[in-house]
C-alpha cells in the first residue's frame, strides 16, 4: 500500500522549539518525528510514500535526502507553497494514489505505535470507502468525535469539536481510504478532509481501535509526554 504523510505544519504552539526546524522533524528520544513514521511504514508493510512539506520545507527535503537511502521504501517529497488542507494535499497528488484500491492518510504530528497492517486489514474486511482510527481522548471537545458506533464498527455519527461530547472516541487523523472518495472534489485546490469529508460518510465509514498510544504532539505537554513514552519503550 501507499500512505499519504501529511507534514506541512508549522507548529506554533511548539514555540521555540520550532522556530529553527519545522514540527516534523522535532526530535523524540534523539530520533526525528518523521523518521519514526518512515520506520513504522516500511516495519508495516507500506510500499511508497509521499510527504509534502511547507514551512521550512528545505530542511525536510535535506533530512529525506540524507536517510531514504536506509529505507526498502520509496519517499517523495513534494513542497507546497501554500497550505492546502489535509484533502487538498491528496487531490494535488491524486496520479500517486488513482489506481490503489486503498491507501493510507496520515497526519505527520502524531506520535504513534499503531500496528498499520492491522488497520489495513481491519479496512479491508469492511468494505468500506473509509477507515477512521480511534484512540481514547481526554479532550473531546477539541478532537472529531464518533459518538455512536455500530457493533460492527461502522460509525453512525460522527461530530468534530462537539461542545457535548457523547464519547471520548476520537479520530487520530489517520485513515484508509479508496481514492473514489476524492473523485467528486478535484478541481479544488483546498479541501479539509475532516471537517468536509468526514461528516458525509456517517453511517458508511469504519472505524479501528488503537490498541497503542497515539499522541498529537502539537503542544509542549503533548511532546513532554511522547518524549516518556518513546524513553519507556
Amino acid at each position: 500500500m501507499k500512505a499519504i504523510l501529511l507534514a506541512a505544519g508549522e507548529g506554533m504552539r511548539l514555540r521555540p522549539l520550532t522556530n529553527d526546524i519545522p514540527k516534523c522533524l522535532v526530535p523524540i528520544n534523539n530520533k526525528p518525528l518523521l523518521q519514526h513514521w518512515l520506520d513504522l511504514c516500511e516495519a508495516n508493510g507500506v510500499t511508497e510514500v509521499l510527504i509534502n512539506g511547507h514551512y521550512l520545507y528545505q530542511k525536510v527535503q535535506t533530512f529525506i535526502d540524507k536517510i531514504k537511502a536506509d529505507y526498502k521504501l520509496i519517499i517523495h517529497f513534494i513542497h507546497e507553497e501554500g497550505l492546502l488542507g489535509t484533502g487538498g494535499t491528496v487531490i494535488n497528488n491524486f496520479d500517486f494514489v488513482k489506481d490503489e484500491k486503498a491507501f493510507f492518510l496520515f497526519h505527520g504530528d502524531n506520535f504513534t505505535n499503531i500496528d498499520l497492517s492491522e488497520f489495513a486489514k481491519c479496512h479491508h474486511q469492511s468494505n468500506s470507502p473509509l477507515t477512521v482510527a480511534l484512540f481514547e481522548t481526554n479532550l473531546p471537545k477539541q478532537c472529531g468525535i464518533a459518538e455512536e458506533i455500530a457493533d460492527d464498527g461502522k460509525i453512525i455519527v460522527f461530530k468534530e469539536k462537539p461542545q457535548d461530547p457523547k464519547s471520548n472516541l476520537a479520530s487520530a487523523a489517520l485513515f484508509v481510504v479508496t481514492p473514489e472518495v476524492f473523485k467528486p472534489y478535484l478541481k479544488l485546490d483546498f479541501l479539509d478532509f475532516s471537517k468536509e469529508i468526514l461528516p458525509l460518510y456517517q453511517g458508511k465509514m469504519y472505524s479501528y481501535r488503537i490498541k497503542g498510544f497515539n499522541i498529537d504532539i502539537g503542544t509542549l505537554k503533548n511532546y513532554q509526554l511522547a518524549q516518556e513514552l518513546a524513553l519507556a519503550g
